[in-house]
């Protein structure tokens, strides 16, 4: 059955903008809340007063609610999805910290977080600008995730990660878009394009002779390295999402210094024996 398509601007629920994702998005979020549900006893500890207290973070927020493009659907987006999973579990997240480049996505966001009965702090600009404001906002002695999710590379310089990875306990999940690093392959790797800045120092370490698939393998696991360099490490489960014609599409990458994270994420992130990055 094919289903019609329209243009939605807004939810007719509370009449807010809305944004638009494939339906592979249930997947990101599925594995999100997954993990906050499972680390809501590790975050509790760190919950006020006796704690230094424990934050979310979103860089690339969007509005809160989006069109599923595949059936007309309206479903919460990321940021919905981490403060309703926290609501649930043991644990609530004792700041929000959410950012996007539109200021209509900000406010709109703002004003769902506000209905649910929560309270966010709202930033409005590039990611590798606004990530200045909330690494200065938040208490470095907390407990940190930040869910990065960015619409391609070209938004995610390692800049971003390397401000947030230099907080103690910053746990990260990091969407990688590789359908767009295959379709975009040779201008991104051209001198001063978007490998520049999402990977430094590439080119001394990768081959770009060899073919476009080991290329591709060289450049993540290149960005890996520059992870673990800065005293991390990013999980071995590191799921391949699909598309509907088993188009490989993005992976998610758990980045921790605590083991206790790297086993939540293990026991949460395989959802239906889907491949990985090392399969």
């Amino acid at each position: 059955m094919v289903v019609a398509q329209r243009s939605v601007d807004v939810d007719p629920e509370d009449g807010l903008i809305v944004g638009e994702v494939g339906p592979w998005a249930s997947e990101k979020h599925e594995r999100l809340r997954k993990y906050i549900d499972a680390s809501g006893g590790a975050r509790a500890k760190f919950l006020p007063p006796r704690g230094a207290g424990a934050s979310y973070i979103e860089l690339y927020s969007g509005a809160g609610r989006s069109l599923n493009r595949n059936n007309n659907q309206i479903i919460d987006g990321s940021a919905l999805v981490a403060y309703k999973a926290a609501s649930a579990s043991l644990a609530r997240f004792s700041e929000l910290h959410f950012s996007d480049l539109d200021q209509r996505n900000s406010e709109a966001l703002a004003q769902r977080i506000k209905a649910l009965g929560g309270a966010a702090k709202s930033y409005v600009g590039p990611a590798d600008t606004t990530v200045d404001k909330v690494l200065a906002a938040i208490d470095p002695h907390g407990l940190h995730l930040a869910f990065l999710d960015p619409f391609g590379l070209g938004s995610l310089p390692f800049s971003i990660i390397e401000k947030m990875l230099q907080v103690q306990r910053m746990d990260m999940i990091i969407h990688v878009s590789l359908s767009d690093l295959q379709r975009n392959l040779d201008l991104y790797s051209r001198i001063g394009e978007t490998l520049d800045s999402f990977a430094p120092g590439w080119r001394e370490a990768v081959d770009t002779k060899q073919s476009m698939k080991a290329l591709r393998a060289g450049l993540i696991e290149y960005w890996l390295g520059l992870i673990r360099s800065l005293g991390t490490h990013p999980s071995t489960g590191i799921p391949l999402v699909v598309g509907s014609k088993n188009q490989p599409l993005y992976w998610l990458v758990f980045v921790s210094s605590n083991p206790l994270g790297h086993k939540l994420w293990n026991d949460v992130q395989n959802l239906s024996g889907q491949g990985s990055l090392f399969d």
